[in-house]
């Protein structure tokens, strides 16, 4: 369980989220993406292929991120969202707030 990043060869800052985004882990999330703004990253994408769950203080951390992204200029992408996932954005109406992909190749395409 954890995050990790990496760089793709055109200059995305991909995060992928691995088992679960909850309470105890949100904030390793949000500083993570801080670095990469501190950084002058400005397209980030967050892969959630092997994330399996997302609590609601999750959410509101993804809510947080995006607001930090877009006031640093930056783009925001997510990819990789099961069908569970899916229908909890949908349900929550965050699939409005989000620009989601399938994959996250889909996503990198995107930017």
């Amino acid at each position: 369980m954890g995050f990790h990043q990496t760089r793709d060869a055109s200059g995305v800052a991909v995060v992928q989220v691995e088992g679960q985004l909850i309470v105890g882990n949100r904030q390793e999330l949000k500083e993570l993406v801080q670095r990469a703004l501190d950084a002058e990253d400005r397209r980030i994408l967050i892969d959630f292929s092997r994330t399996g769950y997302i609590d609601s203080s999750g959410l509101g951390a993804l809510v947080s991120i995006s607001k930090r992204i877009r006031e640093a200029g930056g783009e925001l992408r997510l990819s990789g969202l099961n069908e569970d996932l899916r229908s909890l954005f949908e349900l929550t109406k965050l699939h409005t707030l989000f620009e989601i992909a399938e994959t996250p190749e889909q996503a990198l395409a995107s930017f």
